[in-house]
């Protein structure tokens, strides 16, 4: 956005009705307590430790999907980071998508990518949606929106206030920003929820919480797929919301990254052992963990730490077998209708797609 957008006032993202998360001009987490403040920040820059992480290198997989996955197949690549191609219903579906070299506001300074993406830009199939989670840079890329819209014209779901950022730039977007408790209609196989999560928002020093943040689920005739780009725990109120609302789940998206030190990053972001909980309050679904895989360095965690504390997690808590997916980018996975049949074991698909074998993933063990 540039140096002249970071620092002025911004406008008013969004204007409406005061709500139990939205006080008529910021948005909230109701019954929580105040995020980390920008005070908080400098505390954390001026005192960080960081671990060590490696510099740049290219991936041994890059993915090449394939055009349509169609009925209830379900194919999920791991583009990096969050961004994930989805591809079911003949329908081709990103998350939070970033192609940038950087996620800040700034092209010559802040997080740089360690990997390129998992798929090139110009191996995406048709995409029809994008679902952005919030405005934070590495889930908010204006860049890479304005590249996808350019080739696809696809529309955008979004949770409140993000559609005045997106439109700045992409002034003819086809853009649906809805509430909490609100959904999109897709098509008549797909039907998109947006429920809360424990977040913030801002992508300048004068926008604070002036956009909202959600939590995806996916309806479709082959189960429901909960996606999840940034959250705190915030006592896991929101997960058991979405189990009791959606029941079961098909997939689960969680994030286990970014979240060293504790004091700065609890309230922004889970730690292994929260997503663990996460998982359990949502009905223990098959899972894909994501912002863990090394692509950006936004805390201070070190580069492979994120896998190997969910590890730990799970042999303390005594949890063998569990349907958990570990992808690396560049890497995909074709989930089973039947969750229970999902293990860790056969879970990751290292070969790009071929025409003729578009069945079950293979077993690395």
């Amino acid at each position: 956005m540039g140096v002249t957008m970071f620092f002025v006032v911004p406008p008013q993202y969004y204007q409406g009705p005061v709500s139990d998360h939205f006080d008529g001009k910021r948005f909230y987490n109701p019954g929580k307590p105040a995020p980390t403040s920008f005070l908080d920040t400098l505390r954390w820059y001026a005192t960080r430790k960081r671990q060590p992480w490696p510099e740049f290198s290219d991936l041994q997989t890059v993915d090449i999907p394939p055009r349509r996955v169609d009925g209830n197949q379900l194919r999920v690549s791991f583009v990096g980071h969050v961004t994930l191609l989805i591809q079911t219903q003949g329908l081709n579906i990103l998350t939070d998508p970033v192609w940038s070299e950087r996620v800040s506001p700034f092209s010559w300074i802040g997080p740089k990518r360690v990997h390129p993406p998992g798929i090139r830009l110009a191996d995406l199939p048709p995409i029809d949606l994008v679902l952005i989670s919030h405005n934070h840079y590495d889930h908010l890329d204006l860049a890479t929106l304005e590249q996808l819209w350019q080739r696809h014209r696809m529309r955008i779901i979004t949770p409140l206030g993000n559609d005045a950022i997106i439109h700045e730039r992409l002034p003819d977007a086809r853009i649906d920003a809805r509430d909490w408790g609100q959904q999109v209609m897709v098509s008549p196989d797909l039907t998109v929820y947006l429920e809360p999560m424990h977040h913030w928002s801002a992508r300048s020093l004068r926008d604070r919480n002036q956009a909202l943040w959600a939590t995806f689920v996916l309806a479709t005739p082959g189960g429901k797929i909960c996606f999840v780009g940034d959250s705190g725990y915030g006592g896991g109120d929101n997960f058991r919301h979405i189990a009791a609302r959606h029941g079961a789940l098909r997939l689960a998206v969680l994030p286990i990254g970014s979240y060293e030190p504790r004091w700065f990053m609890a309230y922004n972001h889970m730690n292994p052992a929260e997503a663990l909980q996460a998982w359990v309050d949502l009905g223990r679904p098959p899972l894909l963990p994501v912002h863990y895989d090394g692509t950006f360095q936004l805390a201070d965690n070190g580069y492979e730490m994120p896998l190997a504390d969910l590890a730990r997690e799970l042999q303390t808590a005594n949890i063998v077998n569990a349907p958990i997916c570990s992808l690396k980018t560049g890497q995909h996975w074709w989930v089973e209708e039947d969750g229970a049949r999902v293990t860790a074991a056969t879970c990751r698909h290292d070969k790009p797609w071929q025409p003729d074998v578009p069945g079950n993933p293979v077993s690395v063990q």
